[in-house]
């Protein structure tokens, strides 16, 4: 079990990316927590304020605890559903705001524990981090409020993981729950319908001995499960765009692929891989994928209680 964990606590995000598909509001997509990582290993090796002393950092993999989340969302007294809180900034020429894509967007705390490989000394990692936290990051495309220092932690057996799961409670893990998508398609039903079927709440009405009718809410699992995008599917073969960002990348277009997870509080958690998530590239079926190191196929009874 021997990890080095750089934990950076209850980081605080403002107007983040809540539209996590094309499909789905909420919290934000797997692919920005990983992309965030990836940002900041790339400004650690290549910030000359650094003397190029993280030139081998390696950050490996990432979990995300959420302690706190807000939509930007309204409601009236009287609406039955929700709608996002949109601007559309600046003002036209003639004083109206302008036409805009509508974006949900979020305000939320969350917990980052960051797997890496440092062999060349990581002392001043954590006031490294904070320092570009603090001035040159942004996560799931939100703005960085508030800091809390970051921290070093060696985790090595059971009594570690403990400690710092401690940490980081209040809160919930995401983990990726795809067997439950790959058990319903199994008995036939498509992608969507199998997606829906865990997310729906079935109310029933009860009676008793005394004809007292009373209304029970269930759903298909236990557990806080939610919609999660976790990676893309390539469309179209690897080519070149005009005006494409990168010119020296290929280029191809690319659809979300959604599955479940379920959000577990870090407590329940007995080990550090099953919160823990990478990058996976399946270049014979065209998916890039964010994946946990440890793949959860079936949580234990007292875990599925959100």
């Amino acid at each position: 079990m021997n990890k080095s964990i750089l934990l950076i606590p209850k980081l605080q995000i403002h107007n983040a990316n809540a539209l996590s598909s094309p499909y789905t509001i909420g919290f934000p997509a797997m692919t920005a927590w990983l992309g965030a990582m990836h940002a900041l290993q790339r400004k650690l090796q290549n910030n000359a304020r650094f003397d190029n002393e993280f030139e081998d950092l390696e950050l490996k993999s990432i979990a995300v605890v959420c302690h706190d989340i807000k939509l930007h969302t309204y409601r009236g007294e009287r609406d039955f559903v929700s709608s996002i809180v949109g601007t559309g900034n600046p003002l036209d020429k003639t004083g109206k705001r302008s036409s805009f894509i509508e974006e949900a967007r979020c305000d939320l705390t969350v917990s980052l524990l960051i797997q890496y490989r440092a062999p060349d000394g990581d002392e001043e990692l954590p006031a490294s981090v904070d320092a570009l936290l603090q001035s040159q990051m942004k996560m799931a495309g939100g703005d960085i409020i508030k800091t809390q220092p970051s921290q070093r932690r060696q985790i090595k057996d059971e009594s570690d993981l403990r400690q710092l799961m401690a940490t980081v409670m209040p809160g919930h893990c995401l983990i990726e729950r795809r067997d439950l998508m790959q058990q319903a398609m199994a008995g036939g039903q498509d992608a969507i319908d199998a997606l829906l079927e865990y997310l729906k709440v079935t109310h029933q009405p009860v009676k008793d001995d005394n004809d007292k009718v009373t209304w029970q809410s269930s759903r298909k699992s236990k557990g806080w499960v939610v919609p999660i995008a976790s990676g893309f599917h390539g469309l179209s073969e690897p080519g070149y765009a005009e005006q494409q960002r990168d010119p020296d990348t290929p280029h191809r277009f690319a659809e979300s692929v959604v599955t479940l997870g379920e959000f577990v509080m870090p407590y329940r958690i007995d080990e550090l891989d099953t919160i823990l998530w990478h990058y996976q590239v399946d270049t014979p079926n065209n998916l890039y994928l964010c994946t946990q190191n440890q793949f959860v196929t079936e949580l234990k009874e007292e875990n599925t209680h959100g």
